[in-house]
């Protein structure tokens, strides 16, 4: 039985391994890549390619496998998921085999008495007693027969097994000596590692290894996010042939996607409906038209970020904000036809929102300030910079228990009551952005520091402050690490010192153009708490520099070239 099984499991024949050539490296060079596979169909006049030979010869050409294995060698098959792999009544040579339970390691059995009589290892070995001479000079009973092991070692495949211990020994250094190749791991422990490369590596590299390697590559799992963000070549027929395929998108990001229509972002959307996240900045080719596609057919969205979109107003806004109940991130800075109308419908008909970011809408006033502050209660993130939104607006803010974050650049009527107040209230604040505010003062930041108890960065950049103001955040905070004060004229090198002294918290301190703060001072500190970055502008191009050496770069080297 155990010989009928070794026949059965025998490799290839010598003569048909020898008549296997190796495909020349040109050829392999110049082949086709995953993404033409997707997105290029044969039309009806061209030839039908022959059918794809076995895998096991199709991997033994492979121009990156020769560096992997010893010339000659077949490629070693893995435990694909695949049926196509390994199915067929002529299974890849070289599949791992398992071995019987009796067996050394090594892979190879030792004779014994009982067996196949047509077997070479059947016969006993002079040398060693029998088992049952053993047992009946011991006066033991004899054990029951293991059943046989239906699996046969691998160096049973096409060759008899050695006969003696002493070919056994022989055999297992060069089973030792047998390299090891990647395609042994598991299949989703190769996943798992391709999952670490971006789309052009797993599109452009991985997928023209082998077969094996271009099927791991059409896993659905790396077609869930799909990112093709500043590719100005990808166009309709492009994203139509890859949904056709990966029908479970759930991210897609088309930023800078010149050439992408409505008419493409409809048929995204008519195909995945489990869209979840939605981006598309700088796209002013898209209208109304392509959002409304998006929330017809995807009503399960969750974030929507369509910032710098000329053509998008508050029709689409509205129709978002009455089909997707769940949405809970939206951008839509630089939108500027974008008005208080669009918001407040969203603002109603989104409870769920926990991020809401606009930048430069004119059109935003405090009504929809006012409409957020009181239909989401779950938000934490809020930016409104350049908008038209005053103290009024704002104060309204401190009903939202969970905020974390607030960006009030720019921000024309923004008053240090107002900022105090919310800083008491919202005591989960953790970032706050007052650039380009010139009302916020000393007085403003020290009760800042005061009643910032979860505070952690704090961004005054061109504020009305002086250095009384950094050594309130040094006397008063123990959670504050980050502050930039950068284009504030009235900081000075006494204000650098005593914040980087007295604070314990403190791990960034921005002086970029602060003209009263000495480039001698800030070396000495920067020696003196090596554990505080200080950005100046010297400071930022040695960090640069150090950056680039460590990369490799000379100085020598860029000037010759």
């Amino acid at each position: 039985m155990g010989s009928f099984l070794c026949k059965q499991r025998r490799g290839p024949a010598p003569a048909r391994a020898q008549r296997r050539k190796k495909l020349p490296q040109h050829r392999l060079l110049r082949a086709p890549c995953m993404l033409c596979f997707l997105v290029r169909e044969p039309a009806a006049s061209e030839p039908v390619s022959p059918a794809p030979r076995p895998a096991a010869q199709d991997c033994a050409h492979l121009l990156l496998l020769s560096t992997w294995q010893e010339p000659g060698a077949d490629c070693p098959a893995t435990d694909m998921v695949y049926k196509r792999k390994n199915s067929g009544d002529n299974p890849q040579p070289g599949t791992p085999c398992k071995l019987p339970r009796c067996s050394p390691p090594g892979g190879h059995t030792y004779p014994s008495c009982a067996g196949d009589q047509g077997h070479p290892s059947s016969q006993p070995d002079p040398a060693l007693p029998c088992t049952e001479e053993l047992a009946q000079q011991d006066g033991m009973p004899l054990a029951e027969e293991e059943p046989l092991n239906m699996c046969c070692p691998p160096s049973y495949l096409g060759a008899s097994p050695p006969q003696t211990l002493q070919e056994a020994d022989a055999e297992t250094p060069r089973a030792e000596e047998e390299p090891l190749n990647i395609n042994q791991l598991p299949p989703s422990l190769l996943l798992k590692i391709f999952s670490h490369l971006s789309l052009n590596e797993r599109c452009l590299c991985v997928s023209l290894v082998c077969k094996y390697w271009r099927d791991l590559c059409l896993d659905f799992q790396f077609w869930k996010q799909l990112d093709i963000s500043s590719r100005c070549q990808v166009k309709d027929h492009i994203l139509e042939s890859i949904t056709s395929r990966f029908w479970n998108i759930t991210e897609l990001n088309i930023s800078d996607c010149l050439n992408v229509t409505d008419a493409g972002v409809g048929m995204v959307a008519a195909k995945c409906s489990g869209l979840v996240k939605y981006t598309a900045y700088r796209c002013k080719q898209l209208s109304d038209s392509s959002l409304i596609s998006l929330v017809t057919h995807c009503t399960s969205l969750q974030k929507v970020h369509v910032g710098n979109q000329d053509r998008l107003t508050d029709e689409a806004i509205k129709q978002l904000g009455s089909r997707c109940k769940d949405l809970k991130d939206i951008h839509f800075g630089q939108c500027y036809k974008i008005s208080d109308e669009g918001m407040i419908v969203i603002a109603k008909g989104c409870p769920k929102l926990k991020k809401i970011y606009m930048q430069e809408n004119k059109l935003v006033s405090d009504k929809s300030v006012e409409a957020f502050a009181e239909h989401c209660p779950e938000l934490e993130y809020v930016g409104f910079m350049g908008c038209s939104v005053t103290s009024r607006g704002v104060i309204r803010l401190t009903n939202l228990k969970n905020l974390s974050s607030l960006d009030l650049r720019h921000i024309s009527e923004l008053d240090n009551e107002t900022v105090m107040e919310i800083v008491k209230k919202c005591r989960n604040l953790t970032s706050l952005n007052l650039c380009l505010n010139r009302n916020i003062d000393d007085r403003c930041v020290e009760v800042i520091a005061k009643e910032g108890r979860s505070l952690k960065e704090l961004y005054l950049v061109t504020c009305k402050i002086t250095d009384h103001a950094l050594i309130a955040i040094g006397r008063y905070s123990t959670t504050i690490e980050t502050v930039d004060v950068g284009w504030c004229k009235e900081i000075t090198d006494q204000g650098a010192t005593l914040i980087a002294q007295s604070s314990k918290s403190i791990r960034y301190l921005g002086l970029m153009r602060c003209d009263q703060v000495n480039e001698v001072t800030v070396e000495q500190l920067v020696q003196q708490y090596p554990h505080i970055t200080f950005s100046t502008v010297l400071q930022d191009c040695k960090r640069t520099l150090e950056r680039a050496y460590q990369m490799g770069w000379t100085p020598n080297a860029s000037s010759v070239s």
